[in-house]
């Protein structure tokens, strides 16, 4: 029996340490690994410093193998150093454009199944039309709506005919793949929302590697050791892309309103778009009590997770429920609780509540969150409770390896052209 042929079409991949190109790597070794024969269509590595990695060329095109049996194309792109709303649009159209006579190349050789990932959106309609030319089979996976995360943030102007006319073509092009999934079921119900028929919805969550992250039986001071962060201070540990849709300035807020009491520090790791400015703030507002530390490599992210004695979750409310946040998995599977910022309802709320892992506080409330870095930093036992039931969660819930599993059943069962599927998409066991 020969193996499946599968395409992923996505403009990040790895080695990208975190976000949609870790998990795009992750998923196309593990299919590989299964016997699927996995091609990739990326941009070089950029995310989430905004800088083309030293090694790679965002003027060139280049093939590598990246694991046995995952071959990679990587296609030129725009790189802005600072992402704005335009700027980021004419980024994501130079990968639209440059990827297109790679892809066209690529469905020559006829792939069972076209991935797409989204964002960005503007690789759908090349995804869509050329694949029903070549009678291949697509999936859309949505890990971020951003069409409407740039309306709600300001990244695209809020005029009504705009507005009708980018989410009307967002519809139309959701409904024309064969499949489309999402990472968690508030997003899926989105799904809905947005006129996709609920035969096509798969639910497809992220997932943690729980062998590579899990909590350690001492406490980690390396890190606090290079701060100068004594060891029983609380840590409050923000760790993952520092962009616009964040909020991150509460952190500072919150910060803030607690440095008279010398026990709670702030550690925020990682690099983004709005870093250099979150660093200015923090020197000008005179706070001794948090601390910036770069994007860590993959070897080192399990001993910076268990430095943690609680995970910061932050998000703007506008944004809370377009977007599952991917550092989640490795917050619950680190068996540390979570501190988010969630309003009532969204998916991140839903996850904390249903897990029992941590407690959620409104989103852009300040004084709110302060009040909840205080009440945790001297509360042990409880931190002790919902760290435990974050790893239980982790372990049950989302494991790497029954999560992908039910992904390679719902890949056969389309390519198969089965119309019963798993009644409301890919299950998660538990």
């Amino acid at each position: 029996m020969r193996p499946v042929k599968v395409l992923i079409y996505s403009i990040n991949f790895a080695p990208e340490l975190t976000g949609i190109g870790k998990y795009n790597g992750e998923m196309a070794e593990w299919l590989a690994g299964q016997g699927y024969e996995v091609r990739v269509i990326t941009a070089p590595p950029y995310y989430p410093q905004w800088k083309v990695k030293e090694g790679y060329s965002g003027a060139k095109y280049a093939k590598e193998e990246w694991a046995p049996g995952v071959k990679v194309w990587r296609c030129p792109v725009w790189v802005p150093a600072k992402a704005s709303g335009v700027k980021r649009l004419i980024h994501l159209a130079s990968f639209a454009v440059s990827s297109l006579p790679v892809l066209i190349a690529q469905l020559f050789r006829r792939p069972d199944l076209l991935l797409a990932v989204e964002p960005p959106l503007v690789i759908s309609p090349a995804s869509v039309l050329l694949s029903k030319l070549f009678r291949t089979k697509t999936w859309l996976h949505v890990q971020d709506f951003e069409v409407d995360a740039a309306f709600d943030l300001g990244l695209l102007p809020q005029k009504p005919a705009l507005k009708k006319a980018v989410l009307g073509m967002e519809r139309w092009l959701m409904k024309r793949f064969d499949a489309v999934s999402s990472i968690s079921p508030k997003m899926t119900e989105k799904l809905l929302s947005k006129g996709v028929p609920e035969k096509k919805v798969r639910f497809f969550p992220n997932w943690v590697d729980t062998s590579a992250i899990y909590p350690l039986p001492e406490p980690v001071d390396d890190y606090r050791k290079q701060l100068g962060i004594a060891p029983d201070d609380i840590v409050f540990l923000y760790s993952g892309n520092m962009g616009a849709k964040q909020g991150l300035e509460i952190v500072l807020d919150a910060a803030e309103r607690t440095k008279a009491i010398t026990q709670i520090k702030f550690m925020m790791c990682g690099d983004g778009v709005a870093k250099e400015e979150l660093v200015r703030l923090a020197g000008e507002r005179k706070l001794d009590n948090i601390y910036f530390l770069p994007l860590q490599p993959t070897e080192r992210l399990n001993a910076l997770l268990n430095t943690a004695d609680v995970h910061l979750l932050i998000q703007k409310g506008s944004a809370s429920d377009l977007v599952m946040p991917s550092k989640l998995t490795g917050m619950l599977a680190s068996g540390k609780p979570v501190l988010a910022t969630a309003d009532e309802g969204t998916s991140v709320h839903t996850v904390i509540t249903e897990s029992q892992a941590g407690i959620t506080v409104p989103a852009e409330q300040a004084e709110k969150l302060a009040d909840a870095v205080y009440t945790l930093s001297i509360e042990r036992e409880r931190r002790a409770t919902l760290g435990s039931n974050a790893r239980i969660y982790a372990e049950q819930r989302l494991s790497i390896e029954s999560i992908m599993r039910d992904l390679d059943v719902a890949f056969k069962e389309l390519l198969q052209k089965t119309e019963n599927v798993h009644e409301g998409g890919i299950k998660v066991h538990g």
